[in-house]
């Protein structure tokens, strides 16, 4: 059907796939498929503002290479012995007894040639690598932190890693890890500030400067005869987090406001606010209907701590209950 040369001989593609080169029989790497060298993973602590403004963080790192002198052969002559431990396959199985007749293998790298398969003479060791066939390099690598990235999110250095002869190098990967802001939180593309108000600036009006990330000065004010309730939440649009590779686009920045009462009040106060304040409801009561009612005293309470504290008494009660009924149906059983 023609046999020319523009068509893949299945056995070229079995040869390259194999990491064999051209020539031989067997290929470069003895007929072994090339195996990946494994990849780095380092952490990097970034802070809130550098995820906003984006930034670059200059890291010095160490990494095997294989050696210069000896272009990873680890001899001087270039030559190597087939391991007389593991007869060259880099492998050792061992067997363990774990009862009569039964046995386990257990296959595991050979540790006089750390797992390649040969040997190299004393005498003709490489005097760079002393036949370890790599050297150490240090290397400074430029991550860039890009606005809108993720805490969790992965830069790639392709290739970075430990090199090894035979061996694909791996790469070196930074995961983003972000420290906490004191004042902003993130969600996503958007960005949470808390903001405390007085019951004045709640009820009459407030205005107040915020420090944005990038140092710009944002003033937040209220509509005139806008009353802002504890609890509400505001937003400006376009003050978010910068959205990552479109960080010309960003989402919102929401503003949670808590509004502090006053302890108390003097009469006078009472009496001033009373005459400005919407009217109370009125309830009308004879004396009659006063005189029939009990008089009550209202106490300040930590709902949270009487809950926890009830919660805690009825587990012991039922705890205690459960060992009664338990006692009684052992006698029970005994009997029978």
């Amino acid at each position: 059907m023609g046999g020319g040369g523009g068509g893949h001989d299945p056995f070229d593609i079995f040869q390259s796939f194999f990491g064999g080169g051209g020539g031989g029989g067997g290929g470069s790497s003895r007929g072994r498929r090339q195996r990946r060298g494994e990849d780095v993973v380092h952490p990097l602590k970034v802070s809130l503002e550098d995820l906003y403004n984006g930034t670059s963080k200059k890291l010095s790192l160490s990494r095997n290479v294989i050696c210069s002198k000896c272009k990873g052969k680890g001899s001087k002559s270039g030559a190597s012995m087939k391991c007389s431990g593991c007869q060259g396959s880099g492998m050792k199985v061992s067997i363990r007894h774990l009862g009569p007749s039964m046995i386990q293998q257990m296959q595991h790298p050979c540790n006089e040639c750390k797992g390649t398969g040969e040997t190299i003479n004393d005498k003709d060791r490489c005097t760079q690598c002393k036949g370890e066939k790599v050297v150490q390099e240090k290397k400074v690598l430029e991550v860039h932190v890009e606005k809108g990235m993720q805490n969790g999110q992965k830069i790639t250095f392709p290739g970075e890693a430990d090199e090894a002869p035979d061996t694909v190098t791996g790469d070196i990967v930074f995961v983003l890890q972000q420290k906490e802001h004191p004042k902003f939180k993130r969600k996503g593309d958007d960005i949470f500030v808390e903001h405390t108000l007085s019951l004045t600036e709640a009820l009459c009006g407030f205005q107040f400067i915020l420090t944005h990330m990038d140092n710009r000065q944002l003033l937040i004010k209220s509509q005139p005869g806008e009353v802002v309730k504890p609890d509400q939440y505001k937003a400006i649009n376009d003050e978010g987090m910068p959205m990552y590779q479109r960080p010309f686009m960003r989402g919102k920045l929401y503003i949670h406001f808590t509004v502090e009462f006053p302890d108390s009040l003097s009469p006078e106060q009472c009496k001033a606010l009373e005459a400005v304040l919407p009217p109370k409801p009125s309830v009308q009561m004879t004396d009659m209907e006063l005189d029939e009612c009990e008089e009550t005293t209202l106490h300040d309470v930590n709902i949270e701590e009487e809950m926890r504290r009830k919660q805690q008494a009825a587990h012991e009660a039922y705890d205690e209950d459960e060992d009664m009924h338990g006692g009684a149906q052992r006698v029970q059983c005994a009997q029978q």
